[in-house]
Parts: structure tokens; sequence; C-alpha cells
């Protein structure tokens, strides 16, 4: 299968994955949603991990592709602040952890222009 192929249902992949583990350990994502959010924690856990679910199948399917992609494109922006939240909480932690706060913030960058790329590859396709 060739790169451009394979990409889309990659980048469907890390979403899917991300979706579900909203659901399956929702715990560790309440602990990101910035307090200046409206409601609870959990709500926002699970609505993330529903649209990151959603937005998996629209990548996925040919039909949805550009859309979606584009759709992903801005999640991975918006979601940019539970990311900065974690590097603050993330601070005093063991030098790993902390390592690991602090890479999640220009991955976001590579992340959008994935989906973006998936975006613009799936111009004109039906």
């Amino acid at each position: 299968m060739p790169r451009s192929q394979r990409s889309p249902l990659l980048l469907a992949g890390l979403l899917a994955t991300a979706g579900v583990a909203h659901f399956a350990n929702p715990r560790q994502f309440d602990a990101l949603v910035p307090r200046a959010l409206p409601g609870t924690p959990r709500t926002w856990t699970y609505a993330s991990g529903a649209v990151e679910l959603a937005l998996a199948a629209g990548v996925a399917l040919p039909r949805t592709r550009r859309t979606a992609a584009l759709a992903t494109a801005a999640f991975f922006v918006g979601v940019f602040p539970a990311n900065v939240k974690m590097a603050v909480d993330w601070r005093d932690r063991p030098a790993p952890q902390k390592a690991a706060a602090l890479g999640r913030l220009p991955l976001q960058l590579p992340l959008v222009l994935w989906a973006r790329n998936v975006a613009n590859n799936g111009k004109g396709r039906a």
C-alpha cells in the first residue's frame, strides 16, 4: 500500500486509539482539562474522546476524509492548552515525566501538518 493511502489510515488509527483511551482511562485525561473550562473535567474527557472517535471514522472514509482531516487539524490546535497545562503541572515531576510533558508541546505542530496533508491529498476524491 502506498504511503499516500497508509497515511490517512494511520492518522485514523491514532485518533481511534486516543479516543478509546479517553473512555478506558479517563482519570489521566481529567487532570489535563484546563480549570477555566465550564463543567466537569470528566465531561470534557468524554467529549474529546467522542470527537476523536468521530474524527477517526471521518478520516478513515474517503468520502469524508478531507473535511474530517481539516477538523482534525483544528482539533489538534484546540487541545494544545491541555498540553500546556500538563507541562506546567508536571514541572516538578521526575525528569522522564517532565520530558514527556514538554515533548508533547512541539509534537502538536507535526500532528496539525499531518492532518492538513491528509486533507490536501484527499482533494477531489469522492
